[in-house]
């Protein structure tokens, strides 16, 4: 009821006649942008630079798929001059909240809101609905630059020209990183890139770099995995001779460990999923709390395991 109370007073503080097309006051000398998930908090800093001030709402460790917004997290709603987060359903809890903002005025921008749909998976599993996880792709996270290079230069005209800049820079730096995962996935002959994991995060990843992916949940990890599932699972990585599985920080590993000792497989690390690491947590010259660090990390886990 508090919650439901905030959003009928934040839609009733942002009505406007021109949704989504408001530019920021420059009272402050950063546009303030709340962020869902913090894979997105990264494409706000590299576009965004000194332009940007960020507040994040779910930080590392924490599952998009089951947060429900508090009242705090309303507050950094109501208080910012842009919203930007993923879309297609990963927030489900959220997106009723950020759904009346957007009607009532607020600016707010899903940065998959101009990826073709035809580049987009549709597991049955999933009742119809886009895999949202689209980040395991670097070529297709790539696409969503475009809209936030958009999004700020609406908002900020005078800086306009810097957020095109940062946007060339930041697919430059993607189209590297992609050209080094190929490179590292290729020490993994094909047919043993089999990646099993919680829950079934890496169809994208799966799609862009040759593996079979199997989770023991399903796309979201709203709904546990029963006995049945646990000894398909089991039955299947004995049978395909499996080296390893893994764990991710999102998800509670205890299931995943069970099948490990079950099937007589290793853990062969923890992945980021649904959420990267702590900005500045780094591992050797990787920054954990960077998309390309929480890229560099799963392949580099994988391949060591895998090979």
């Amino acid at each position: 009821l508090v919650l439901v109370a905030w959003v009928f007073l934040l839609v009733a503080c942002t009505q406007n006649n021109s949704p989504n097309e408001v530019q920021v006051s420059r009272e402050s000398p950063k546009i303030k942008v709340t962020t869902t998930v913090n894979m997105v908090s990264d494409l706000i800093r590299q576009i965004g630079a000194e332009h940007v001030e960020v507040v994040e709402i779910m930080g590392p460790g924490v599952d998009p798929h089951l947060y429900k917004a508090s009242a705090n997290d309303v507050t950094k709603l109501q208080e910012a001059d842009a919203i930007f987060y993923v879309g297609l359903l990963l927030e489900g809890k959220m997106e009723e909240v950020l759904d009346k903002l957007k009607a009532g005025g607020k600016p707010v921008y899903a940065v998959t809101e101009n990826i073709d749909a035809n580049r987009l998976l549709k597991p049955d599993e999933f009742e119809g609905h886009f895999d949202p996880h689209i980040w395991f792709e670097v070529l297709l996270w790539k696409e969503t630059i475009d809209a936030v290079v958009s999004s700020l230069g609406k908002l900020d005209p005078a800086n306009k020209v810097d957020y095109e800049a940062n946007g060339r820079t930041a697919k430059a730096k993607m189209d590297e990183l992609q050209q080094w995962a190929e490179a590292k996935v290729a020490e993994i002959p094909l047919e043993k890139r089999i990646l099993v994991t919680s829950h079934d995060a890496y169809n994208y990843f799966g799609r862009a770099y040759g593996f079979k992916v199997v989770a023991l949940q399903g796309i979201s990890t709203v709904s546990e995995a029963g006995l049945a599932d646990r000894t398909k699972l089991v039955d299947f990585l004995k049978s395909q001779k499996v080296k390893a599985i893994f764990v991710e920080t999102t998800v509670n590993p205890e299931a995943i460990k069970a099948i490990a000792l079950d099937a007589g497989v290793t853990v062969g690390g923890e992945l980021f999923s649904d959420a990267m690491g702590e900005r500045g947590q780094m591992e050797g010259e990787l920054d954990l709390g960077t998309y390309e660090g929480m890229i560099r990390h799963n392949i580099s886990i994988i391949v060591k395991a895998l090979r």
